[in-house]
C-alpha cells in the first residue's frame, strides 16, 4: 500500500481517486476512518463501505481474476507454460481434453519434471507423450517425484523399467503423491509373503493397487486368506500368493466381485474344496477380477452353443475347465469362431480337445486353413493344434509341408 495515502487516511484528510478499468473505471475514496470503493462498468455501479482499522489490517489473501461484462474479452492464459509445453512437443489440444485444470494452475513444475525424468533416461519424446496423456504429472514438487522414485526403486530393478511403465501407464506413477501410503503399501504387501518379484509384476500391470487406501488392500489380502482356510487349506500366505502372482489385478477390485466369482466357479463346476483350491491359485485366478454376470453369461452361451453342436455337459464342463480364458470370449465372438470352424468340415471334437484355437482370430483361422488346405494338409483328421500357433512356428510348419 502507497504509504503516502497511508498517510492521508490517518490524518483524516479526504482522499479520491479514480483507476481505469478497462470498460469502466474504479473510484476508491477515504474519509477519516471509512474506506469507499465504487466501480463503474458500462450502465452498473457498486459501492462498498470498509473500516479503515480492516482495510490495512495484515491479512492473508490468495489472487483471484474476475470476468466482467465484457462477453468478447478471453481470460488471460498462462502464455509461459502453454509456450514451455509447445516446446517440450507436448500435444497440448490432447492434455486439455484430459485434464483442463492443470492449465488454470497459478505454480506448475514441467521444467523440473523434464529434468528429473531425463536425468532417470527418459527421452524427450517419452516426457512429451507423458504429460500429453496425464499432464497432472507438471504439478507434482521435485521433492515429491524424488520420494515416490525412490520407493518404487524398492520394487524395481532399474530406473529403466519405471520409465518403461510411466511411457504405457503415467497415471501409475503421477495419479498420487501421497508418498506415506505408497510406501505403507509395499511394506505391507512385502509382509504377507509377496516377493520383490511378484511385486514388481504388480507395480508393472497393476500399478493403482500402490494407490489403493492400505486399509482396501488389508481387506483384500485377509478375505484370501479366510477363502484359503475355508478350504482346508493351512498355508494362507502361499495360497495368497501364488492368487496374486496369476492375477494382481484382484487387488483392485471389490471383495464382493471376487466372493461372486469364487461361487460361481464352485457352483457352474460342481467342484470340491480340493479342486477349487487348486483352480483359484491356478488357472482360475484369472477371472476372479471380472464381472460376475458377464462370466455367466459367456457360459451360458458357450453351453447352449456346444448343446446345439451334439455336446453333453459334461464335455462342456471338460472344454471350458481346460481352458478358462473360454470365458472371456463375448456371445458372437465365440459362435462366430465356432461356425467358422465347423464350416471348414472341422468336427467339434477336435475343437473340444484343442480349445486354444479360439484364441486366434477369424480372420487368421480363415487365411491359416486355406495356406493348410492348398498345402496338402487335411484338418478333418489331423491335429487342428497348429492354428493357433505362433506365427513362427506356424510358418516353418507350413514350409515342411510344402516340400
Amino acid at each position: 500500500m502507497n504509504f503516502r495515502l497511508l498517510s492521508m487516511l490517518r490524518q483524516g484528510r479526504y482522499l479520491c481517486k479514480s483507476i481505469p478499468q478497462g470498460l469502466g473505471y474504479l473510484t476508491i475514496m477515504a474519509s477519516r476512518n471509512l474506506w469507499y470503493m465504487r466501480s463503474y462498468f458500462g450502465s452498473r455501479c457498486w459501492r462498498i463501505q470498509f473500516s479503515a482499522d480492516i482495510i490495512f489490517k495484515p491479512v492473508s489473501v490468495r489472487l483471484f481474476g474476475v470476468k466482467c461484462d465484457d462477453t468478447n474479452h478471453e481470460p488471460l492464459k498462462n502464455e509461459d507454460l502453454l509456450n514451455n509445453l509447445l516446446t517440450m512437443g507436448v500435444d497440448i489440444d490432447m492434455a486439455k481434453k484430459r485434464q483442463p485444470g492443470v492449465f488454470n494452475r497459478v505454480v506448475t513444475n514441467e521444467q523440473d519434471l523434464k529434468l528429473f525424468l531425463l536425468s532417470k533416461g527418459a527421452s524427450k519424446n517419452v516426457i512429451a507423450s507423458i504429460i500429453s496423456r496425464y499432464p497432472r504429472a507438471i504439478t507434482r514438487t521435485p521433492e515429491s517425484l524424488s520420494k515416490r522414485w525412490d520407493l518404487w526403486r524398492r520394487v524395481m530393478t532399474s530406473d529403466l523399467e519405471i520409465v518403461n511403465i510411466l511411457e504405457r501407464s503415467p497415471e501409475s506413477f503421477f495419479r498420487s503423491d501421497n508418498n506415506l501410503n505408497l510406501e505403507n503399501n509395499i511394506k505391507f504387501l512385502y509382509s504377507v509373503g509377496l516377493t520383490r518379484k511378484c511385486l514388481c509384476r504388480l507395480l508393472t500391470n497393476a500399478p493403482r493397487t500402490f494407490s489403493n487406501s492400505l486399509n482396501l488392500n488389508k481387506k483384500m489380502v485377509e478375505f484370501l486368506q479366510e477363502v484359503c482356510l475355508s478350504l482346508g487349506h493351512n498355508d494362507p500366505a502361499d495360497f495368497v500368493r501364488k492368487t496374486l502372482f496369476k492375477n494382481p489385478f484382484i487387488l483392485i477390485q471389490s471383495t464382493k466381485r471376487v466372493k461372486a466369482n469364487i461361487e460361481f466357479l464352485q457352483s457352474t463346476f460342481n467342484l470340491n474344496s480340493g479342486e477349487l483350491l487348486v483352480l483359484i491359485c491356478g488357472p482360475g485366478a484369472e477371472i476372479l477380477d471380472i464381472s460376475t454376470d458377464y462370466a455367466k453369461r459367456n457360459y451360458t452361451n458357450i453351453k447352449e452353443k456346444l448343446f446345439s453342436l451334439g455336446c453333453t455337459e459334461e464335455e462342456v464342463q471338460k472344454f471350458v475347465l481346460s481352458y478358462l480364458d473360454m470365458i472371456f470370449l463375448a456371445e458372437k465372438k465365440f459362435n462366430d469362431k465356432i461356425d467358422c470352424l465347423i464350416e471348414e468340415k472341422i468336427n467339434i471334437s477336435q475343437i473340444i480337445e484343442n480349445p486354444r484355437v479360439l484364441d486366434s482370430s477369424i480372420s487368421t483361422l480363415k487365411s491359416r486353413i486355406k495356406e493348410l488346405v492348398d498345402a496338402g494338409y487335411n484338418l478333418s483328421t489331423s491335429n487342428i493344434a497348429l492354428l493357433s500357433w505362433s506365427k513362427k512356428r506356424y510358418i516353418a510348419k507350413l514350409k515342411k509341408l510344402g516340400r
